[in-house]
């Protein structure tokens, strides 16, 4: 069952038709990634699902509710929260503070605290650094701080714009495991992310954007051993 879907999805920026006419769904407890080379389109479907930008034409439904044109602010209550690309952590704030940030769905001290060991459970370093400024993080714990405070939302779908930018790959293996770990908890994930790769190989499904349009769908493991997709984007 589709617990996300988008429809006819049409985004422009000015004269410029960045989307044309995108369709696709992700269904419940699905790893779903959108693969493409950079400027396909990627983080504009993530920002239009998400609210942060208008859309044109068509539809996002989520959870069998049209959220089309329903607010940012409003999705994450709603259990649909990004972590968008390049982290955006807040630097001057610590560690536990960022984290913090993350939970503002209730008041539940229990709740709260069960969710922070919870984060913690997936990202140990970020325990011992919790009074560490963030900005101080290397790019790999930056990337699971800015996981973390997606997590303390309790989202029922994870967008992840870029995870494994700017990564050494000690750290690229280390966040797509907790990627797989994350979803097996019962986290649909939709991932947007140029390591087609890695990507595909942990991917229930995925689609390939090429210029704004979806060109291919099947399988990770089918598009990991489909001759077009080697060529285009995995070296081979």
């Amino acid at each position: 069952m589709a617990i996300l879907e988008v429809k006819d999805l049409k985004v422009n920026y000015g004269l410029i038709k960045a989307i044309k006419g995108v369709s696709f769904e992700v269904n419940e407890g699905e790893i779903v990634a959108l693969i493409g080379a950079n400027g396909a389109g990627k983080t504009t479907i993530l920002h239009a699902i998400s609210g942060l930008i208008p859309k044109q034409a068509g539809t996002v439904t989520y959870c069998g509710h049209d959220i089309t044109s329903t607010s940012a602010f409003k999705l994450i209550p709603q259990g649909l929260a990004q972590v968008p690309e390049g982290r955006r952590i807040f630097q001057e704030l610590t560690v536990y503070e960022n984290i913090q940030l993350g939970y503002f769905t209730g008041k539940d001290k229990k709740d709260y605290d069960e969710l922070v060991e919870k984060v913690y459970s997936y990202f140990p370093i970020l325990k011992e650094r919790s009074k560490q400024i963030a900005g101080t993080l290397s790019g790999g714990e930056q990337q699971m701080l800015a996981m973390s405070r997606a997590l303390m939302s309790k989202p029922k779908v994870l967008l992840l714009d870029e995870p494994s930018m700017g990564l050494s790959p000690l750290y690229v293996n280390t966040i797509f495991s907790i990627i797989e770990e994350i979803n097996k908890s019962g986290t649909t994930v939709l991932l947007n992310e140029q390591n087609a790769r890695k990507a595909l190989s942990i991917a229930d499904r995925a689609y390939v954007l090429e210029i704004g349009k979806i060109t291919m769908t099947g399988t990770g493991e089918e598009l990991l051993n489909d001759e077009n997709v080697k060529k285009a984007y995995l070296g081979g």
